[in-house]
């Protein structure tokens, strides 16, 4: 396992020992160590060869042995006893926003609560009132959130699929007999959420039968849904559903396209298929009467056989990618090393993991020539917003360590607050300290649309603001955005001037891909921003990269793929208009 996974595992055993009232310290140590692995630039598999586990921070005898046996094994004996000690109905009570593990565990042992369904009829019959830590409120909050919960039933973040598809992925491929392997459906397309993981494998038609048992055999395989003689579904530990397919090598291009969707994309596919005398399926192609047929080896052979540029799986949702291939005015894909550094990052300054030297060092390591750091500001104190003194500080920090670098820059920004009048949280005198500004919404969600619209417009006209962060405020599967007209607010960046970031992280993913078009089209420039707010946050751009692909960007559309001399220009263009 890789740190990620085995931060999220440590973060789930803690969470597990809260729900069930274990000691308060440990729970918190395995928090600590949670944070400390997601954070350290070190693989605790290779600790944990070494036997150096405990020479880490936070990382002592106890946790060591579990950490060891998830980093080579894959899994631990630990974790699977506090799965089982704990009623499974309570963490999906945790999926429900403002309930924390104290809280649920206080509903199960007061009033034996224990699944998603008894939360609700407790809540409608109103048997939450007098309970402590209940108010007037909760009720309605419950049940709204819960209506929530409904609309995203067996929903994944993509990063969370793709991590769990991956391994599937690794396991299917090493099975007898399968010559080549892929995950298909939407996480190959790059939705943003995920219904469930599809992978498809090639191989002897002999080994079929092989390859499915031992599919469902799988060690993370929690149990089998249904097994055919060439399909398998089954329900990861992780709680995904998981569906392989086994066809032969001379099928597998056509079904790797037909099962990558999307269904609108495909049916254009065979209408196509039709004007040219042929049957289009996930076998291959068909001559319609006495025509020809056509054997392809790669998906890209099927769609020259069609007449069109190969066309990426990102842009197969039938939002004129069909005619922009048949007439070769396809976008130029941004490639994964493009981008030459981020802005929206954190630090310890506000509510980071890491310092700002520690981010630039992590940035450079990935190749990058810049790093913009932009800590909140200071309505944000739930984040740890900076004063003026703070600012002060940080900016002469940066400014030491530019002294020290050769062909790297720290940029200097702030993210700061919209308030709910569309004013900005620091003055214009502070405001001009920074080489860039992001400014976003963090409070006061419940504007009506044409509220918190011009809520936006009036913090893109101050001229001090350089880019609009997570333009939406949706947490994907957790909340809806504010109600705001994305359309408009990019008419009125394209009129100031201003960017807009596709906020990488994978719980925003705001700006959507939808609307990505029409920024480009408005001439809308995007800035691709992790929001990392530690080291191993700063990969998440590639999140970000798949929007902008899937949203019809180019190169020349992102901020972020100019180099240091060409961002410098840019951003220096911007304060110099600001009167900076």
């Amino acid at each position: 396992m890789q740190n990620r996974q085995i931060a999220d595992i440590i973060e789930e055993m803690a969470t597990l020992m809260e729900l069930a009232g274990d000691n308060p310290f440990k729970c918190r140590a395995f928090h600590n160590a949670a944070r400390l692995i997601s954070i350290s630039t070190g693989e605790m598999s290779v600790h944990a060869e070494a036997g150096t586990l405990t020479t880490l921070k936070g990382i002592g005898k106890g946790l060591a042995p579990i950490i060891a046996d998830l980093a080579l094994k894959g899994t631990s004996d630990e974790l699977s006893a506090l799965r089982r000690s704990v009623h499974p109905g309570l963490l999906d009570m945790l999926k429900v926003e403002g309930l924390g593990p104290k809280k649920v565990r206080l509903l199960y042992e007061k009033l034996g609560i224990n699944s998603l369904d008894t939360l609700r009829r407790a809540a409608e019959e109103g048997k939450l009132t007098g309970l402590s830590g209940f108010g007037g409120k909760s009720r309605d909050n419950i049940l709204r959130n819960l209506a929530l919960l409904d609309r995203y039933r067996d929903k994944r973040l993509l990063r969370e699929a793709e991590t769990a598809g991956e391994s599937v992925l690794a396991a299917v491929s090493s099975l007898p007999g399968v010559t080549v392997c892929s995950l298909a459906g939407s996480i190959r397309r790059r939705m943003s959420v995920i219904g469930d993981i599809d992978v498809l494998a090639a191989a002897p038609e002999k080994t079929h039968a092989g390859i499915i048992a031992g599919f469902g055999k799988f060690q993370d395989t929690g149990r089998v849904i249904s097994s055919g003689p060439t399909k398998s579904s089954v329900m990861l530990d992780a709680g995904i559903r998981c569906d392989l397919r086994v066809v032969t090598p001379a099928a597998y291009p056509f079904a790797l396209q037909y099962f990558t969707g999307s269904k609108a994309h495909n049916t254009r596919l065979r209408t196509l298929a039709k004007s040219l005398g042929w049957s289009l399926n996930e076998y291959g192609f068909t001559a319609i009467g006495n025509g020809g047929t056509r054997r392809c080896r790669t998906e890209e052979d099927l769609y020259d056989a069609l007449g069109l540029e190969y066309i990426p799986p990102e842009l197969r949702e039938d939002t004129g990618e069909i005619e922009a291939a048949s007439e070769g005015t396809l976008p130029r894909r941004i490639g994964d090393g493009e981008l030459r550094g981020t802005f929206h990052c954190h630090t310890t300054w506000s509510d980071g993991r890491n310092s700002v030297a520690e981010m630039a060092s992590a940035a450079r390591e990935l190749g990058w020539e810049y790093i913009g750091i932009a800590d909140h500001s200071k309505a944000a104190s739930y984040a740890g917003g900076l004063s003026v003194k703070d600012v002060t500080r940080q900016i002469a920090e940066i400014e030491e360590l530019n002294a020290r670098m050769r062909g790297f820059r720290i940029f200097a920004g702030s993210e700061v607050d919209i308030l709910p009048g569309g004013s900005l949280d620091w003055d214009d005198r502070t405001l001009g300290c920074f080489d860039y500004v992001v400014a976003s919404v963090h409070s006061g969600f419940r504007m009506s649309e044409a509220e918190a619209t011009q809520r936006i417009i009036r913090a893109l006209k101050h001229k001090h603001v350089t880019m609009l962060g997570h333009p939406t405020g949706r947490l994907l599967l957790e909340r809806e955005g504010y109600p705001v007209n994305v359309k408009s607010v990019i008419d009125a960046a394209a009129d100031y001037g201003k960017i807009i970031e596709i906020n990488a992280n994978p719980r925003r993913l705001d700006l959507d891909w939808s609307h990505c078009r029409y920024a480009r089209d408005r001439g809308v420039l995007i800035s691709i921003n992790p929001d990392a707010h530690a080291v191993a946050g700063l990969r998440d751009v590639r999140y970000g990269v798949g929007v902008a692909r899937k949203g019809w960007l180019e190169p020349k559309d992102v901020l972020n793929t100019l180099g240091l001399t060409d961002v410098t220009a840019r951003l220096s263009a911007s304060r110099a208009r600001a009167g900076r």
